[in-house]
């Protein structure tokens, strides 16, 4: 297992969790911090720290995906080349057939050919 398929599945996770944090929230006040309690006087952690909680779960997760990200690109497998486009090479010579052309049918044997 390469280095870059260990990132991409923590880029995966990391995302997925990410999603449910951002979804989980409401921003009227709802989700889950008023599903604990339903806004009366028993309240589970009270709504402030859970909106905190979530809200700092929310820049911890972006912060470490866009690490993990960047990370990833040093992780890439880029082979042997240097060069990345055959057009930067400037050694390559490339030859390429050149266009055959066909000579139009004369307008006699066109006529021949309808009739």
């Amino acid at each position: 297992m390469s280095t870059f398929t260990i990132f991409l599945a923590l880029i995966v996770v990391v995302a997925f969790l990410l999603i449910v944090v951002i979804m989980v929230q409401n921003p009227k006040g709802g989700g889950l911090s008023s599903s604990f309690g339903g806004g009366g006087t028993q309240q589970l952690g009270g709504v402030k720290k859970t909106t905190d909680f979530l809200d700092k779960s929310t820049w911890y997760l972006a912060t470490f995906l866009l690490i993990l990200i960047l990370a990833s690109n040093v992780a890439i497998n880029r082979g042997d080349s240097t060069i990345e486009s055959k057009a930067l090479d400037l050694d390559a010579t490339t030859t390429q057939p050149l266009p055959t052309t066909t000579t139009a049918p004369d307008a006699a044997t066109i006529k021949d050919s309808v009739n």
